[in-house]
């Protein structure tokens, strides 16, 4: 039992984090030393995102999130069935697939 109490380690999530950040656009770039993840939302229509969270990790961390992401759509897909990627582009048209507007 004392041995297990030494293992643990207390995790505070605040109000505001919890509450997430939308994202429907990823982008990830590395040095020698780290790895940077930006997500981004991106509005219909406009040609400019924003950057909604930033997350940088050490090499050795990014493998592990890329592991454990590998895992949890395993099980996601075991239950719900497989994610169809609709062979979407990497990048989401301006336009979402909407009609364009006209005034």
């Amino acid at each position: 039992m004392e041995n297990n109490k030494e293992n643990q380690i207390n995790i505070e999530l605040t109000d505001e984090i919890a509450e997430g950040a939308y994202s429907n656009l990823a982008m990830i770039t590395h040095s020698n030393t780290e790895f940077i993840a930006d997500f981004i939302q991106l509005m219909p229509g406009t040609p400019k995102g924003k950057v909604r969270s930033r997350v940088i990790m050490a090499p050795q961390n990014a493998k592990r999130l890329m592991l454990a992401l590998k895992e949890n759509i395993s099980k996601y897909e075991q239950s719900f069935g497989v994610i169809d990627e609709g062979g979407a582009p990497q990048i989401p048209p301006m336009n979402f697939g909407t009609p364009t507007a006209k005034a």
